[in-house]
């Protein structure tokens, strides 16, 4: 079953109105798409994602509200053209879930887990760009170890990449783990390998890179009084989104509506244990402010 994370609280905060105009940037598998949709009358959201199979199963669960509905393949550093392609002004609201869907981390063919083998693939966009195993196979030791320290924060970084070097050609995901798992075995309830695949993704579909985008573009996607709503996952994903909307509060362009990040309740926890870790935060553009 798909969850929509923190679902209430997301809509709670981008106020969604009848007829108005929204966008969420990380369509996944529809959830939060169609819990918009539902809200509406002459309104629409765009449905936006860069996972074009993603897309597809998104506008299938949300076909009872498609009228509604505009769905624009693309990534963050996109989104302005979806909103060119999907309306004529500004948006009431923009929500954006950081998260990697269950229809990802659960399909071997993605590559992006390793409870079961399958290609070192990882893109979310499988069909264009460099994928993990691209990464591991053809990377340099030290280059390696840099990217998993910075983006996986595993401080066993470097034995970690010698052991990958040493092990090459990495041939699936079970074989990665496997390799990470000789190198620095388990002190902890945590799979060894965890960190090191969080950082392959990262680095594959440059999700650092699209944060800055999303949280660059969206808002001078929206109106006065327009409201973005981002849910991260990652402690450095966050850190980012309170930095910017900081920075917009300080420059008077907008007023931050989530002093401390709201995290899930315990109900939602045990129905969807992923969602632990969620944090959201929101804000409101004001009235006249620069890109208003």
């Amino acid at each position: 079953m798909h969850f929509p994370v923190m679902a209430d609280e997301a809509l709670e905060f981008l106020a969604v109105r009848p007829e108005g105009a929204y966008l969420d940037a990380t369509a996944g598998l529809g959830g939060h798409t169609g819990l918009i949709a539902q809200r509406l009358t002459t309104g629409f959201v765009i449905a936006n994602d860069r996972d074009p199979q993603s897309l597809e199963m998104a506008r299938q669960n949300t076909a009872a509200w498609s009228a509604r509905i505009r769905y624009h393949r693309g990534s963050f550093a996109d989104l302005a053209e979806a909103v060119a392609e999907g309306s004529a002004g500004k948006l009431d609201g923009v929500l954006a879930d950081l998260g990697v869907s269950r229809y990802q981390l659960t399909s071997p063919e993605r590559g992006f887990s390793f409870t079961a083998d399958g290609p070192l693939d990882m893109r979310m966009d499988p069909t264009t760009g460099m994928t993990a195993a691209d990464l591991v196979n053809h990377s340099d030791e030290k280059t390696l170890a840099d990217l998993i320290y910075r983006l996986g924060e595993e401080r066993r970084s470097r034995s970690v990449a010698r052991a990958i070097v040493r092990a090459r050609p990495i041939r699936s995901t079970r074989h990665l783990a496997d390799v990470v798992l000789r190198a620095v075995p388990r002190t902890g309830h945590l799979h060894p390998a965890t960190k090191t695949f969080m950082a392959l993704r990262l680095a594959v579909n440059d999700e650092p890179g699209q944060l800055d985008a999303l949280l660059r573009i969206a808002p001078e996607l929206l109106k006065g009084g327009g409201r973005l709503v981002v849910i991260s996952f990652m402690s450095g994903e966050d850190r980012k989104v309170k930095e910017r909307f900081r920075e917009l509060g300080r420059e008077g362009r907008a007023t931050v509506l989530t002093k401390h990040p709201l995290v899930p309740g315990e109900a939602e926890v045990a129905q969807n244990p992923p969602s632990r870790s969620a944090k959201l935060r929101a804000l409101e553009m004001r009235e006249g402010g620069v890109g208003a």
